[in-house]
């Protein structure tokens, strides 16, 4: 009789709680949503100007009266090496922004992780022109030299895909820490 009672207790306590499901809030999350989107997008900056002192440049020879120039052996490496560091920086910088999202406690839920995962390939984006650019003024090709010369050509990012990097890593944190959380609410509520 007492096994039955308390299979019967623990069935009561597995059923679903009666009552209405939490309910995603657009309007009021768009503002701060679109906010977050664009701190984000902003942290680009800083992030490529990182890249470009971080990305080793590859030394280059000049081989003909034309300034035409090949690698040095094993200087051809930093191409990947660029796009490793580019790629490092890009997954820091994504668990970060997915975590000060989630401690955003009043605004979770699925409008805020769209707002920081579109903010986080913008400035992946913004990143990469930036970056590109600050490594191009930092090792400018120079006009004219000589044959035999070997000169340091700017870090290069050959690929878009490491543009994916950083918002992928956002969603993977924010999403990692909303499956953590045992509220319907996402613990928007405070009470």
């Amino acid at each position: 009789m007492s096994e039955q009672a308390g299979a019967e207790r623990g069935r009561a306590m597995l059923a679903q709680p009666t009552g209405t499901a939490a309910r995603v809030a657009v309007r009021v999350d768009l503002l701060p949503a679109f906010s977050v989107a664009s701190l984000v997008a902003v942290l680009g900056l800083p992030l490529g100007w990182i890249w470009s002192r971080l990305a080793p440049p590859q030394r280059m020879r000049v081989v003909t009266p034309d300034q035409q120039v090949v690698p040095l052996t094993a200087e051809s490496w930093h191409r990947f090496d660029d796009l490793a560091v580019f790629l490092l920086i890009g997954l820091v910088a994504g668990l970060l922004v997915g975590v000060v999202a989630w401690l955003l406690r009043a605004r979770r839920g699925p409008v805020m992780l769209l707002g920081a995962v579109l903010g986080s390939l913008v400035g992946a984006w913004l990143a990469m022109r930036m970056g590109t650019a600050f490594a191009e003024a930092r090792f400018p090709f120079p006009d004219s030299a000589e044959l035999g010369a070997v000169v340091e050509r700017a870090p290069v990012l050959e690929t878009g895909w490491a543009l994916l990097a950083q918002p992928l890593t956002t969603a993977f944190a924010y999403g990692t820490l909303a499956a953590w959380n045992a509220r319907d609410d996402l613990g928007r509520r405070l009470g």
